[in-house]
């Protein structure tokens, strides 16, 4: 594969972090082989590495590279999912208020009230629960 350079690790996702492959393009029929040396669990930070394979420093600092670099993609895709609900929660009021049938309404009213609700009560408790931690960190350090 002429003029064309390959990662020397490849991490396949799934749900929980990723398998971890190591690249090789140096062989005999120069084809591209792909050798997993680890799982990696994002969740509890876990790498386990592939049989009796040992990793190598090189091994866990692209892993760890990749841990790091994912989690903020994670985290990234939380916010957006959030900005997202915000906007659907707009448009879901629209739809109410302007399109919706009584028999639409009927059907997903319960639902949205009873998770808006919820929604509410954590929003506030949190929100309340960081407000005092700011006002007790205030009062101990005037």
């Amino acid at each position: 594969m002429a003029g064309i350079e390959l990662p020397e690790y490849y991490f396949r996702v799934r749900e929980n972090g990723a398998f971890v492959f190591r690249v090789d393009t140096e062989n005999r029929q120069r084809r591209i082989e792909m050798d997993q040396i680890a799982v990696i669990n994002i969740k509890n930070g876990e790498v386990k590495p592939q049989g009796d394979r040992v990793l190598s420093d090189q091994d866990k600092a692209a892993i760890a590279q990749w841990m790091e670099a994912r989690i903020a993609v994670l985290a990234e895709r939380d916010i957006d999912d959030i900005r997202r609900t915000i906007d659907h929660l707009n448009l879901t009021a629209h739809w109410a208020n302007s399109r919706a049938t009584g028999a639409q309404l009927d059907e997903v009213t319960d639902a949205l009230l009873l998770a808006m609700h919820d929604l509410r009560s954590v929003l506030v408790r949190k929100k309340a629960d960081r407000l005092g931690k700011e006002n007790q960190s205030l009062s101990e350090n005037p």
